[in-house]
């Protein structure tokens, strides 16, 4: 049987320091996705560039400001990747549960389907 090409997953915040790292931990833990996080400010955590818009197959971003900045900064390497809004206001601590539920339902959604032998909370 062929193993299914991993989809790779940008989530991309501010600062990169509550919601798109939350986001990067909870969907982790998913062997048919390979994540990663960013943040559009110049101080993030981890600044998003354009290897990392290039990597990617679909981008998460928390709110509409984030899809402009990407979309401003990053056109020539932006190409037809997927850009997804989560409408996700930066009122979360890390690893809220109310903030993980929410990134559960709304990029779930935008995601493959979970094998049936795969638990999201393994």
């Amino acid at each position: 049987m062929k193993r299914a090409r991993v989809q790779t997953v940008l989530f991309v915040c501010s600062q990169n320091r509550l919601r798109s790292p939350s986001a990067e931990q909870v969907f982790s833990r998913r062997q048919d996705l390979e994540v990663d996080s960013a943040g559009t400010n110049h101080d993030a955590g981890n600044p998003l560039t354009a290897e990392l818009v290039a990597w990617a197959d679909v981008i998460f971003v928390m709110e509409k400001a984030h899809r402009s900045k990407l979309q401003r900064r990053f056109r020539a390497v932006l190409g037809d990747r997927r850009v997804v809004c989560l409408h996700i206001p930066d009122d979360y601590a890390f690893m809220q549960p109310e903030l993980i539920r929410l990134l559960e339902t709304r990029a779930s959604r935008h995601l493959p389907a979970l094998p049936p032998t795969q638990e999201p909370h393994a």
